[in-house]
C-alpha cells in the first residue's frame, strides 16, 4: 500500500470501548519490500526503525498514551504495585570482596533503593562505611554503576556507568583514600572493563558516533583496545590494539593481578573465542595466539608465576579446566587439571591454596572443593537445590559464596576450606513468609523426545484441578543456563494461587555445549518446540488450561514469546514477550546484532538460512485474521542491544491481524533500556503493569 494513501496516522476514536478492550491507533503502511535470493519481502512498517523521526516519536506517544489508559483502568494495579513494594523493601547484600589496601568491599540495598551501594569495611567485622553511591549521580535512578576497578596498588579505582540503560559506558576514576573524583573522564566506551597496569588502565571502545542522532540503532563496528594515562585528557588515549580487517568482532584486555601478563580475547565470529597473551617482560614479541578455533571458548581464570589456568570448552562439551605455561601457551601443550565429567563444568575459584568447582547437575549448582593439583578432596553441601557462586583469592584463607532458589532470598555464606563448614554471612531479613511454597523439579519429553527439565513453583496448598493461572518463562539460547534464583517480583503472583514455570530449553548451557547447539540456526525450531511441549504438558497433566496459561520472556526470550505464540495462538491467553527480538531478517543490521549470527544465522548467509529465518520470524508470521493472545509488548527507548524497532514493528504489525477481543498493546519506558541498571523503582512500576495484565486477561483474584 502507497504512502499516503491510508488513513491518517492517528485516527483515534474513544481510547476504550467496552470490557477494557482498547480502541488503538492506525500505523501508517508503506510499500518497502526486500529481496532475499529472487524472494521479495514487504516490511510495511520500516519507518519505524527510524528512531530520530518526528512520526516514529508521535507513534510512540499514542501507543503510550493507549497502553497506559488501559493499564490504569486495570482494578487489580494499585493493589500489586503496593504489594510489589512492601515484598521488595528488605535489605539485600552482596558477596564481600577483599583488596590489596586490606579493605573489603560490598554492596548493599537498604530496601527500596534505585541502586545499590558500594560500602567499605576495615575488617569482616567492622562497621560499613559507604564509599559510592549511584544514587547520588542521578535525580531518578537511571545512572547505574556498571563495574569498579582497583588499580594495583588501590590508590585508585575507575568505575563504569551507564546512563538510561544504555549499553555506551563512561569511566570515572576515583581517589580511594579520600574519595575525590579526578578529571579523567572516558566516553564511548561499549562491553569494557578497566584493565590497570602502571599509572593507567585499558579499556574498549567505539569511535564517536557521528551525531546523527542514532548513537541507539546505529550499527557498532570496528571495536579497539586503547590505554589510559592518569591525568590525561581521552583524546590523548594510546591506541593499543585495533583489526581493521574485522570489524564486527569484540576485541576486549584483561591483566593478570601481578601484572605480569595481558590476555587479549577476540569474539563474535562464531560460538567462542580465540585467545592471546602478552609476556610483559618480553613486549617486543606482542602477542601470542593461544587457540586457534573461535567455535570454542577459552578464559583464564586464574596465574601463578608462569603458569596460567584455563576455563574451556575446547575438546571438552561439558567444560574443564586446564593448565598453560607462558613459555609454551599453545592449546596443543595445555595439560588436563580438572578433566570433563558428566556434568556441566560451570566455574572454577582459586581460594587459598585450592580450588573449588562448581557443576550444573540438571541446571542446580553443586560445588566441590579440590586441591590444588587437581585432586578431588570433597563435595560442598549446599543449603539446598538452587544456584550458588564463590569468590575467594589465591593464597587467602577467606571464601565467600552466595546462594538462592525459588524460595530463598539470596543469602551470603561464608566456607572454611579446611573444615568444610558454612556459616551464614548475612541473611536478608524479609516481610514476606516463603514457608508456604515448595519447588518441584519435573521432566518432560519434547516434540522429538528429548527429555526437558523444569522448576515448578506453587503454594502448598494450590490443587492441581485444571484451573490454576499458570506463568512460563523460558530463554534457551546463547548457551546461558536458567538455575533456581528468587525473585520478589513473583510473590504477588504465586500468592493469588498463581504457578510460576521456568523451562530449561535447548540452546541454553545447562547440559553442556552439545544442549547449546540443538538450539541454534537450523536446530532453532527445537526451542520453540521445547517451550510448546511444556505448555502440553501443563495442561495434561492438569495444572491448567489455556485459558489461564501465560508466557513470558526477554530478549532472545522475547523472540522465544514470539515465536511461539505465532505458531500456536491457541495456546496461551498471555504472551508478555519482553525487548524481544522479532525481525529475524534485519535483526544483524542493528549495533551489535551481527555478533547473534552464530545463534541465529542470517538472512545473508544462503537461501536455506533465509528461508529457515523467515519459517519462524515473528514479525514475519503475524496473519490476518487470527485471534492472537492478549499480548503485552514491551520495550524501551534506550534500548541498544535489541533496538525497540523490533518491538515497534511487531506491535504494529500484531494490531493490523489480530481478529479476537483481545488487547495487543505495546508498552515503551522512557530513560530505559534493555533491563541492565533499571532502577528498582522503574522496574516496580513495569513488574505492576505486567502482572496487571497478566491478572486481568487470566481473570485471577
Amino acid at each position: 500500500m502507497k504512502t499516503g494513501t491510508i488513513i491518517s496516522l492517528f485516527a483515534m476514536s474513544a481510547i476504550l470501548l467496552d470490557s477494557c478492550t482498547p480502541k488503538l491507533p492506525q500505523t501508517r503502511k508503506d510499500d518497502t519490500v526486500d529481496t532475499y535470493f529472487g524472494v521479495e519481502v514487504a516490511d510495511p512498517y520500516r519507518w519505524l526503525e527510524d528512531d530520530t523521526s518526528a512520526e516514529t516519536a508521535a507513534w510512540v506517544k499514542a501507543q503510550n498514551k493507549v497502553t497506559d489508559a488501559y493499564l490504569g483502568k486495570l482494578p487489580k494495579r494499585a493493589g500489586i504495585l503496593s504489594r510489589l513494594k512492601e515484598v521488595a523493601d528488605y535489605e539485600k547484600v552482596g558477596v564481600p570482596t577483599h583488596k590489596k589496601n586490606g579493605k573489603w568491599y560490598f554492596y548493599k540495598n537498604d530496601g527500596l533503593q534505585n541502586q545499590s551501594v558500594l560500602y567499605e569495611l576495615d575488617a569482616l567485622d567492622a562497621e560499613p562505611r559507604l564509599f559510592l553511591d549511584p544514587n547520588t549521580l542521578s535525580d531518578d535512578g537511571t545512572v547505574a554503576l556498571k563495574g569498579t576497578y582497583f588499580s594495583g596498588d588501590c590508590r585508585y579505582m575507575a568505575y563504569s556507568i551507564s546512563r538510561s540503560g544504555s549499553d555506551w559506558q563512561e569511566f570515572y576514576v576515583m581517589d580511594v583514600r579520600n574519595h575525590t573524583l579526578l578529571e579523567d573522564h572516558i566516553r564511548w566506551a561499549k562491553f569494557s572493563g578497566a584493565a590497570w597496569r602502571g599509572d593507567g588502565f585499558y579499556y574498549s571502545a567505539y569511535d564517536t558516533p557521528k551525531g546523527d542522532g542514532h548513537e541507539y540503532s546505529g550499527k557498532n563496528e570496528g571495536h579497539k583496545i586503547f590505554y589510559h594515562k592518569l591525568g590525561t585528557p581521552q583524546s590523548e588515549d594510546e591506541l593499543f590494539f585495533s583489526n581493521p580487517e574485522e570489524p564486527l568482532r569484540f576485541y576486549t584486555l584483561d591483566v593478570n593481578e601481578e601484572q605480569t601478563m595481558a590476555f587479549l580475547f577476540e569474539d563474535g565470529a562464531d560460538t567462542g573465542n580465540n585467545l592471546y597473551v602478552m609476556d610483559f617482560a618480553h613486549p617486543e614479541k606482542g602477542f601470542v595466539q593461544m587457540t586457534r578455533d573461535m567455535k570454542h571458548s577459552a578464559y583464564p581464570v586464574e596465574t601463578d608465576g608462569s603458569t596460567i589456568y584455563i576455563f574451556t570448552n575446547d575438546g571438552a562439551p561439558m567444560n574443564k579446566l586446564v593448565k598453560a605455561e607462558l613459555s609454551k601457551p599453545s592449546y596443543t601443550d595445555w595439560k588436563d587439571l580438572i578433566p570433563e565429567s558428566d556434568c556441566v563444568l560451570e566455574g572454577v575459584s582459586f581460594v587459598a591454596d585450592k580450588m573449588i568447582a562448581t557443576y550444573l547437575k540438571d541446571a542446580s549448582t553443586h560445588a566441590y572443593l579440590y586441591s590444588k593439583d587437581g585432586a578431588q578432596i570433597e563435595e560442598i553441601l549446599l543449603p539446598g537445590i538452587g544456584s550458588a557462586s564463590f569468590s575467594g583469592k589465591k593464597d587467602e584463607p577467606e571464601c565467600f559464596y552466595s546462594y538462592t532458589s525459588f524460595t530463598v532470598p539470596g543469602t551470603i555464606y561464608s566456607y572454611d576450606t579446611e573444615t568444610g563448614e558454612s556459616s551464614v554471612w548475612a541473611s536478608p531479613k524479609t516481610r514476606f513468609d516463603l514457608s508456604e511454597l515448595v519447588t518441584e523439579q519435573v521432566f518432560f519429553e519434547s516434540k522429538d523426545g528429548t527429555r526437558i527439565p523444569m522448576f515448578v513453583t506453587r503454594g502448598k496448598s494450590v490443587r492441581l484441578d485444571g484451573q490454576n493461572p499458570v506463568l512460563l518463562y523460558g530463554y534457551g539460547g546463547f548457551d546461558i543456563s536458567l538455575t533456581p534464583s528468587f525473585s520478589a517480583n513473583r510473590i504477588p503472583f504465586l500468592e493469588a494461587g498463581g504457578i510460576y514455570v521456568q523451562v530449561n530449553l535447548r540452546g541454553g548451557g545447562e547440559y553442556g555445549e552439545a544442549w547449546h547447539l540443538a538450539g541454534t540456526k537450523m536446530n532453532k525450531q527445537n526451542v520453540f518446540d521445547d517451550f510448546i511441549a511444556a505448555a502440553e504438558w501443563m495442561i495434561a497433566k492438569n495444572y491448567t488450561t489455556p485459558e489461564r496459561l501465560a508466557i513470558m520472556g526477554g530478549s532472545n526470550g522475547g523472540l522465544l514469546v514470539g515465536a511461539c505464540m505465532t505458531q500456536r495462538p491457541d495456546l496461551y491467553a498471555v504472551a508478555i514477550p519482553q525487548v524481544g527480538v522479532m525481525d529475524m531478517l534485519r535483526y544483524h543490521k542493528f549495533t551489535i546484532g551481527w555478533n547473534w549470527a552464530p545463534d541465529y544465522g542470517t538472512s545473508d548467509d544462503s537461501a536455506e538460512m533465509f528461508a529457515y529465518l523467515r519459517g519462524y520470524s515473528p514479525l514475519h508470521n503475524l496473519k490476518p485474521g487470527t485471534k492472537y493472545p492478549a499480548t503485552l509488548v514491551t520495550t524501551a527507548d534506550h534500548d541498544d542491544r535489541v533496538v525497540p524497532a523490533h518491538s515497534f514493528k511487531f506491535a504494529a504489525t500484531l494490531q493490523e491481524c489480530n481478529a479476537g477481543p483481545n488487547p495487543c498493546l505495546i508498552r515503551i519506558d522512557s530513560k530505559a533500556g534493555h533491563g541492565g541498571g533499571k532502577p528498582l523503582a522503574k522496574v516496580l512500576e513495569e513488574q505492576a503493569d505486567i502482572y496487571a495484565f497478566i491478572f486481568e486477561n487470566l481473570d485471577m483474584d
